[in-house]
């Protein structure tokens, strides 16, 4: 099969088009056509220096999906040759979706949304079910409360919508390219990180402060937003957290680190959102798949407005 290889860890020129075995499903996987795939952050982080995640290259990397499938194990259950799906491979020492096929358990597989496209429905698996993660599952969000989101894009811009659609006040920051669309997305107030503080515009806009920060930004991001935290807020990050904490034990926050694992209830979540009319994929831009490397010189730049698509197919 056609495939997009890193033939070691390093910069963007590692990148090479080869033919290389198609994968056989096992007793509970399917073999999936792969239509569109799509960049993420943690795919350059792998493709820099990927020995943590247990890749060895020469390999196929690559964490979002949607296609069709083309065989079944004999122990599936839930799928059949033909369904339209997508969802979010396995990291650790997994190959990847840059490829024409795909093999995955139909544990972490949902039954792609009936109203996207394959291009679309690739922008969602990762980013979107972290985002679902982060604000309802770990944030425990409910109507009423007020969010803070740091970063809008791939992840974050999919947050604000869920955040948003469960009734909260948003605020969230975002580059400057990125305020007017974070938001049309649902944010009641967007932040430019550039030339506002979000502690600030939050002090003087929003009386109370806010119950539940989700950070995807990093560094001291989190530990700077306690000063803007109501007493017995939630924080959730998904990168590790930086700086000193001090007395903010005293407000009885809860902290949580979120690492998305494989499984077909949030992504099953955002099938039914998009369903309903309340979640749209956010994409800054849709190349092909022998355009890889140039995807990821995107993603690791600035100004970068949704997600990065691959179109494998050719669709």
């Amino acid at each position: 099969m056609d495939a997009m290889i890193i033939t070691d860890f390093g910069d963007t020129g590692v990148f090479e088009r080869r033919d290389v075995a198609k994968p056989d499903p096992g007793p509970t996987e399917l073999l999936v056509r792969v239509h569109a795939s799509s960049v993420n952050p943690v795919d350059c982080k792998i493709r820099a220096a990927g020995s943590w995640a247990g890749i060895s290259p020469p390999t196929v990397i690559g964490y979002d999906v949607s296609g069709v499938v083309e065989d079944v194990g004999e122990a599936v259950t839930d799928f059949e040759v033909g369904d339209e799906v997508f969802y979010t491979p396995e990291i650790f020492g997994e190959q990847g979706s840059y490829a024409e096929y795909h093999a995955a358990d139909e544990s972490i597989v949902a039954h792609k949304p009936d109203p996207l496209s394959h291009t679309e429905a690739a922008a969602l698996p990762l980013a979107a079910a972290t985002a679902w993660e982060g604000i309802v599952t770990r944030g425990e969000v409910t109507a009423g409360e007020t969010v803070l989101i740091h970063g809008a894009g791939g992840v974050g811009a999919h947050a604000v919508q869920i955040a948003d659609e469960s009734g909260a006040t948003v605020v969230a920051t975002t580059s400057p390219e990125t305020v007017d669309q974070t938001e049309e997305l649902g944010a009641t107030r967007a932040v430019d990180y550039e030339s506002e503080s979000f502690a600030d515009v939050i002090d003087s806009e929003f009386d109370d402060g806010v119950d539940l920060v989700f950070d995807t930004v990093g560094g001291e991001t989190l530990v700077e937003s306690t000063a803007v935290t109501k007493p017995h807020g939630r924080l959730v990050t998904i990168l590790e957290p930086e700086g000193e904490w001090g007395t903010a034990y005293q407000h009885n926050y809860t902290v949580e680190m979120l690492f998305l694992e494989r499984d077909r209830r949030p992504i099953d979540a955002l099938r039914r959102l998009v369903e309903a009319g309340r979640l749209e994929p956010v994409i800054d831009s849709v190349l092909p798949l022998e355009e890889v490397a140039r995807a990821h010189e995107t993603v690791e730049g600035s100004g970068l407005t949704g997600k990065v698509v691959l179109d494998v197919a050719g669709s």
